[in-house]
């Protein structure tokens, strides 16, 4: 079965957000706007086809910035290049302003050795300044995506330039009768993303993580009809079965694509899709229930120990900080349930820790916070302690 791309657009919630952007909504996100949820739930669809265009409708400027797409770049420079590029688009009216005379709000660019013609910025340029050009340039707010933006935790320059981020935002819109700045952060992993937010030494300390809310079933009823044009009339799928799929694999449409993908494919009577797609579901979601035991198989029992502790503290959304009394006293805990008579101490910890990381089971930032490295295995040890 040969399907087209099926693009399911979100306007109301789109329309939503940029309302609480704007500081006109219940939820106001004008200081910066940090959404996550699982990777392939749609966040990154949805900016493209639905959130940058109610911006643009909006008379804003957008610019998108995907870390996760070129990992092999520094999150720092890629922010920055996203910048340069739009820049460089309003090279003609930047040049206008700086030949006016007494033009002071260019005064930027006259004192920076500013190329427009290339994709960067001058090397004593900071983001502020790049920002503030721009908002000058194109007479607009600009709303700056920065998808998977907890990739920016990884490096030196990625972590400068969330603060230099911070900065712009404050020097665009603190003060001002007309504001110039706003910030939207996605990420994968809460726990991650919360690296942003959660602790007085970090960028954008007392800010708030908003769950990007999951397709649901207008997404399965509209998916429903279009998969069922293309099939006969006797094959019909249910949008019961479909939705009970969905389910199964995390919501995530790439996932339930190939589901029907196959399942249609095969030559069979109506009554036995559901089935069909059922055990498809059923074949992905243990895979990767399989996936995380093996792994944890392997594991030490203090190792082991550590993860669960990780997860747990997780799931009530408190950091995971190793070396402190109460964590000794949580990971002896579970050792014990474990049957293990290791008395854990801070080496302990920290050799587990640092297999943990060479399994690629626990991330660590550049700052030093830690989280689990997929946050859907948190799931999995719960439902194995439970």
């Amino acid at each position: 079965m040969s399907l087209q791309r099926f693009v399911f657009n979100r306007p109301a919630l789109a329309a939503s957000l940029v309302r609480d952007l704007a500081g006109e909504g219940l939820a106001d996100y004008s200081s910066g706007l940090f959404l996550t949820s699982p990777r392939g739930t749609g966040k990154s669809t949805f900016l493209k086809v639905d959130l940058i265009p109610q911006c643009e409708a909006s008379g804003w400027l957008p610019v998108y910035v995907d870390l996760w797409g070129n990992k092999k770049t520094d999150p720092g420079d890629l922010i920055a290049t996203a910048i340069a590029k739009t820049l460089s688009t309003y090279e003609g009216r930047l040049l206008k302003l700086t030949k006016s005379i007494g033009a002071n709000k260019t005064s930027t660019l006259r004192a920076l050795a500013w190329n427009l013609s290339k994709s960067e910025l001058p090397p004593d340029a900071t983001l502020a300044q790049a920002l503030e050009l721009l908002h000058q340039a194109s007479d607009k707010l600009i709303v700056l995506i920065i998808d998977e933006a907890q990739l920016a935790l990884n490096t030196d320059k990625g972590i400068n330039a969330m603060f230099g981020l911070k900065a712009a935002r404050d020097a665009l819109n603190l003060g001002r009768a007309r504001e110039g700045l706003r910030l939207i952060f996605t990420g994968s992993s809460r726990d991650k993303l919360a690296n942003l937010v959660s602790n007085r030494s970090q960028p954008f300390y007392g800010a708030s993580i908003t769950t990007f809310p999951l397709l649901g079933w207008d997404y399965i009823e509209a998916y429903s009809t279009h998969v069922n044009a293309r099939l006969a009339e006797g094959n019909q799928f249910s949008a019961d079965d479909m939705a009970d799929a969905f389910r199964m694999v995390g919501n995530r449409p790439e996932l339930l694509a190939a589901i029907i993908k196959d399942v249609g494919l095969d030559i069979g009577d109506a009554g036995n899709l559901g089935q069909l797609l059922h055990s498809d579901a059923l074949a992905i979601q243990t895979g990767a229930w399989g996936e995380y035991e093996s792994a944890y198989n392997t594991l030490t029992p203090a190792q082991q120990a550590v993860l669960d502790v990780m997860a747990d503290l997780a799931l009530k959304k408190e950091a995971f900080l190793p070396y402190a009394e109460t964590t000794l006293l949580a990971v002896g805990r579970a050792l014990e349930q474990k049957g293990s008579d290791i008395q854990p101490t801070t080496t302990t910890i920290q050799n587990a820790i640092i297999g943990l990381r060479d399994k690629g089971l626990v991330w660590k930032s550049n700052r030093g916070e830690y989280a689990l490295e997929d946050a859907s295995m948190t799931q999995w040890l719960k439902r194995q302690q439970t």
